[in-house]
């Protein structure tokens, strides 16, 4: 998918952007996989051209779905450097993209702080309200989390829809959730970002009434019990909010039931985590063949997938997929997703996966470090081992690479796309994931071939030999396998 990265230049409140166009990827395969039936679904449901959503009653934007088409950025430069507010504009715009929007226009106000008022300030505002009528665009999107009030003003001034980042992200993964968890989890997400932002004008959303019948209520049948329809929708979003708490809650028990089953079979886990967009996807089919959605989005990936495989030696673990990270996310997600993201709390080890191609790797590490320490911390655990792996190594230059293994020492470097590597990380994974603790010497009688079968799939074989009395096994097994093991023990060698 084509990204936006030079649509801004940094001069103050300039605009020197180009659109770009939708891409639309018709092309189908005789035999598709699931990742690619997921595919081509999206596809299929693309922005259609020549349609308008520009708002005929701004008092209706809380109530619509985000239907962005032909936009136009805005951020504030705060903090840190040229490059890196250009960086953040640009990956707005890429975000942008993956919503179904056209990028007309970029553009970055240099401040000490965001206005409180109008994000940008209201001389400002006036020259953005120009760009948006002069490109024709329907939608502002801010580089930041807007306030109530900032939207408000925004949406008075410039009469088209305004939104911030949160709810450009927000929408992103209403599109991309498929199951029943990642659909509540998202909802959970909106609803306490909507909540402070409802707001009535005027008369439109009131039902109080009061006084006589020919008084300023309406007179007969239009007395109310005296709650406006703002606190009637707030109650009604705490309540089905707090449904949604539940039911997450009890899916969270199933997870923890999963969790539970593989903790007793002594299976390790091995949490793919990583920056979205950085390839974990493509590095879990490569190194399973999972045959997984894999697309050149932000987000492509949202509901959690995990894969049993083996190491070169026999021994069996999980990798599980898992929702990428992003600068700033939306702490309504981090809490939303948190019983998702704690899967990374209880892995034995984080295959942690950077994009070796983008331009500031570095803060893309520091930003999944940052989402993963809140998750430590809200567990009270430790994070588990982190083996780093710089993936696109075949679209990065020779300098960059150079660079980051100066900057990440003993991280791998590889490609998912060309295989690059892949069988260096393979072998990197089974020197890491841990090894079963109990060694048994046993001679296990043949008619009870299901504690081989156990053994094969659960531990380590070390030897095997079938000889008359039965099969003789030297493996490392978990502790419980080791004492169903201890009466077949051989000399009774269970170390």
């Amino acid at each position: 998918m084509p990204s936006w990265d030079d649509g801004v230049k940094m001069t103050e409140m300039t605009h020197n952007g180009a659109p770009v166009d939708d891409p639309l990827d018709d092309t189908t395969a005789p035999d598709l996989s699931a990742g690619e039936w997921e595919r081509e679904g999206r596809a299929g449901l693309r922005r259609v051209a020549g349609l308008s959503t520009e708002l005929s009653d701004i008092t209706e934007v809380e109530y619509r779905k985000l239907r962005l088409e032909r936009v136009v950025l805005v951020g504030v430069w705060t903090e840190g450097t040229a490059a890196q507010s250009e960086a953040s504009l640009a990956e707005l715009g890429r975000l942008a993209e993956t919503a179904g929007s056209e990028v007309l226009e970029g553009v970055i106000q240099r401040r000490h702080r965001p206005d409180p008022a109008t994000y940008i300030g209201s001389g400002k505002v006036r020259e953005l309200a120009d760009i948006v009528r002069a490109t024709g665009s329907d939608t502002v999107i801010a580089d930041g989390e807007l306030s109530p009030g900032q939207l408000r003003q925004l949406e008075d001034k410039l009469s088209v829809k305004v939104i911030d980042r949160t709810a450009l992200i927000l929408d992103i993964f209403a599109q991309h959730a498929r199951s029943r968890e990642g659909k509540a989890q998202v909802e959970l997400a909106q609803l306490q970002y909507l909540i402070p932002r409802l707001r009535g004008w005027g008369e439109s959303l009131s039902r109080q009434a009061g006084g006589r019948a020919g008084g300023a209520g309406g007179g007969v049948g239009l007395r109310g019990p005296g709650e406006t329809k703002l606190e009637t929708d707030r109650r009604r979003i705490s309540k089905r909010a707090s449904k949604l708490r539940k039911e997450i809650a009890a899916m969270d028990t199933i997870r923890e039931t999963k969790r539970s089953r593989r903790l007793a079979n002594a299976v390790p886990s091995v949490a793919i985590v990583g920056y979205t967009n950085a390839g974990k996807s493509s590095l879990l089919n490569a190194i399973t063949g999972a045959g997984v959605l894999v697309e050149d989005e932000l987000f492509a990936t949202l509901d959690p997938t995990t894969r049993r495989t083996e190491t070169p030696d026999g021994r069996a673990f999980t990798l599980t997929d898992t929702v990428g990270f992003v600068r700033h996310l939306p702490h309504q997600l981090v809490d939303a997703f948190r019983s998702t993201l704690e899967e990374t709390a209880h892995a034995d080890l984080l295959l942690h996966v950077v994009d070796g191609s983008d331009p500031a790797p570095e803060e893309q590490v520091n930003a999944v470090r940052e989402v993963l320490g809140d998750v430590a911390s809200h567990q009270g655990e430790p994070l588990p081992p982190e083996l780093l792996v710089i993936n696109k190594a075949d679209a990065a230059d020779e300098l960059a690479l150079a660079r980051l293994r100066t900057l990440l020492p003993g991280a791998l470097v590889g490609s998912a796309a060309t295989g690059e590597g892949i069988g260096d990380l393979v072998d990197e994974l089974a020197s890491r994931v841990p090894r079963p603790a109990a060694q048994i010497d046993a001679l296990v009688p043949y008619t009870r071939g299901e504690l081989v079968s156990r053994v094969h799939a659960e531990g380590q074989v070390l030897t095997e030999d079938h000889i008359e009395g039965g099969t003789r096994l030297t493996a490392r097994v978990h502790p419980d396998l080791a004492a169903a093991l201890s009466e077949f023990a051989a000399n009774g060698s269970v170390a």
